[in-house]
């Protein structure tokens, strides 16, 4: 199929962005990689009046470090994180993650803002910015603003990103010299993941600390493990710690049915992918 009638706008400021979603009254979508607007159009699943292509507009896809954190532009594309110096060293969580996404025609093309703006539960920047507690800023016609990731994703590809809005940035605290990892079952290469769990921690002389753990799967956002992180905080991490940390679920999970798995089934993989990940942490076979 092909999408639907639509006018196309070429945008060269983020001034031009939200100008030409005010005069659509939010009936626009933006433009930036494509991976995931262009199949929905072509579908007819979705069928904005308006397209508006931010691929023009300068300076959206630096990374830059500053105070101790990482500023993404949200036009930076999955190639740029995968290949970056800076992300590789404060970011290693994203580097590795980063990896995992699709193919690499895909991650050539596809961007940090159109995957964190899509908000697929199952997908893995959004587990990462949820993981890391990133802040998203986000531009309007009131100016800008930021609003963090627990509050940013509001639920399958919904988020808190008015039609009037749009993400200019993602920051990050920086994380150099953290181990990471990222456990996740597909069905088969490049799928989304049915179930995942990322991991970052800083360890020295054996003890373990500054733990962020995130799951994927387990609802319709992916989920902070505030309760297993506070639980792993400053001891050493061991084999018999690992196997009672992998009891220990994020708040609120509520998974859903769908072609991937069940809810049921998925419940009954969380406590084996904790494990997995923890033990990838532990054996150095992460990041």
């Amino acid at each position: 199929m092909k999408p639907g009638a639509f006018e196309y706008v070429k945008a060269s400021s983020v001034e031009e962005v939200l100008a030409a979603l005010g005069r659509f009254d939010g009936d626009a979508r933006i433009l930036a990689g494509g991976q995931s607007l262009m199949p929905l159009m072509n579908m007819r699943m979705l069928r904005p009046a308006g397209i508006i292509d931010i691929n023009g507009i300068p300076d959206l896809d630096t990374i830059r470090l500053e105070d101790g954190r990482v500023h993404v532009g949200a036009l930076t594309r999955y190639r740029m994180l995968e290949t970056s110096p800076l992300i590789q060293e404060h970011l290693p969580l994203v580097a590795h993650a980063v990896r995992r996404v699709a193919d690499r025609q895909v991650r050539n093309r596809g961007t940090l803002g159109g995957s964190l703006c899509h908000s697929d539960p199952a997908a893995q920047m959004p587990l990462c910015a949820q993981t890391l507690g990133a802040e998203m800023v986000i531009a309007g016609p009131k100016g800008r603003r930021k609003v963090a990731a627990i509050d940013f994703f509001q639920g399958a590809y919904t988020t808190a990103v008015d039609p009037l809005e749009m993400l200019v940035e993602i920051v990050y605290p920086a994380m150099p010299g953290a181990r990471v990892t990222l456990a996740q079952q597909t069905r088969r290469h490049g799928d989304f993941p049915t179930i995942s769990v990322a991991a970052a921690a800083i360890v020295k002389d054996g003890v373990w600390t500054n733990w962020r753990i995130g799951m994927g799967g387990l609802s319709d956002r992916p989920l902070p493990a505030a309760s297993l992180c506070a639980f792993l905080e400053g001891k050493p991490l061991t084999e018999a710690l690992i196997a009672e940390a992998s009891q220990i679920l994020p708040d609120n999970i509520d998974p859903i049915d769908d072609v991937r798995a069940t809810a049921e089934y998925r419940i009954s993989l969380a406590p084996v992918y904790i494990s997995r990940a923890l033990t990838a942490l532990l054996k150095g076979e992460g990041r």
